[in-house]
């Protein structure tokens, strides 16, 4: 008599069905093709009064289903038509409802600083799991502390090691090497230790106060002069906050100036001022899509990052063991 295992039990009574929406379709796309799943055919039709409707061409009843979806602009029309999809596959009697989100915006409303000014990184959780959603999947929140805001497990994974990786592998950074890696503020200064650590490299911070950035030279605290630096950031919008930190290295004596930041929002004139910096490269992932990228910018794939959260989630394994490999280099 043949077995059957615990885990192709599962796959038959509980099949895995991917659906990619419209925020990044090439990223979906990727992350499909890595776990060898098709996309469930998916309809979004936006009325002329701005409404969505949604049809999902296939049942989905009894499946873990993982809606991939990057919040990025048009937020609010990508981010209803996310909430839509999940209404949808929750009366559907989906067997779990994954929400697989490389970029979640809103994400930098995540504490009040002023009187009468809303959370709305919260607001976005509880919308989100008033559809019932049972996981949340994505990649460098703004603020880690942001997992607390939901009920339900989130995993958040990190592409810092892909970026580190690519500064590695492509022989701009190496360890004990005359690197420096700098923060744009003191807000930053956390990232840039956890990416210095791949380099064996020291930090420094752009003494940057308040939240308006301008084109004033700015003082560091720690050594450039000479140096080869590489500016890591979470996120570039507009570009300003790049740009004076970019300055302001410079300024303190740097010889190159690298960048390195997961989400690349790229917002009103970012293209035209990142193109106007002296940079070397500006190396970030795929989690936003743009019709146009500026000059120098490099950027790493994250499918098989979010696929292998994917392929863990569904089998019950530990997300533990994907950093355990992204780190395993930095021990060599």
């Amino acid at each position: 008599m043949t077995s059957i295992t615990k885990e192709e039990i599962h796959k038959l009574l509980n099949p895995m069905k991917v659906i990619g929406l419209g925020g990044n379709p090439q990223l979906n796309e990727k992350v499909a093709s890595t776990l060898g799943v098709p996309l469930i055919e998916t309809t979004v039709h936006h009325f002329s009064d701005g409404e969505i409707q949604v049809n999902v061409a296939e049942s989905v009843r009894g499946c873990d289903v993982f809606v991939i979806q990057s919040i990025q602009d048009p937020v609010n029309e990508n981010f209803m038509e996310l909430e839509i999809v999940l209404d949808a596959l929750h009366r559907a009697s989906a067997h779990t409802v994954n929400c697989v989100i490389p970029y979640l915006a809103y994400s930098r409303s995540d504490t009040k600083t002023r009187s009468r000014e809303p959370i709305t990184a919260k607001l976005i959780a509880n919308l989100l799991q008033l559809t019932g959603i049972d996981r949340v999947l994505t990649i460098d929140l703004h603020a880690s502390q942001i997992q607390g805001f939901y009920n339900v497990p989130v995993d958040h994974l990190h592409a810092i090691s892909l970026l580190a990786q690519y500064f590695l592998d492509n022989g701009i950074a190496a360890k004990d090497d005359d690197v420096v890696v700098v923060s744009p503020d003191h807000s930053g200064t956390k990232l840039a230790r956890v990416f210095g650590q791949y380099f064996n490299a020291p930090i420094a911070i752009v003494d940057q106060r308040g939240a308006r950035y301008d084109d004033s030279v700015h003082d560091m605290i720690g050594d450039v002069k000479g140096k080869k630096c590489i500016i890591v950031d979470d996120l570039i919008d507009t570009g300003t906050r790049l740009a004076s930190s970019t300055r302001s290295v410079f300024a303190a004596g740097a010889t190159k100036v690298y960048v390195a930041a997961t989400h690349a929002l790229l917002s009103q004139d970012a293209i035209k001022i990142l193109n106007g910096l002296p940079l070397e490269q500006i190396v970030v992932t795929d989690t936003i899509k743009h019709e146009k990228y500026p000059d120098r910018m490099v950027r790493i794939s994250v499918d098989r990052l979010l696929a292998k959260g994917i392929d863990h989630i569904y089998n019950d394994r530990s997300i533990h063991d994907i950093f355990d490999e992204q780190n395993r280099f930095t021990k060599d």
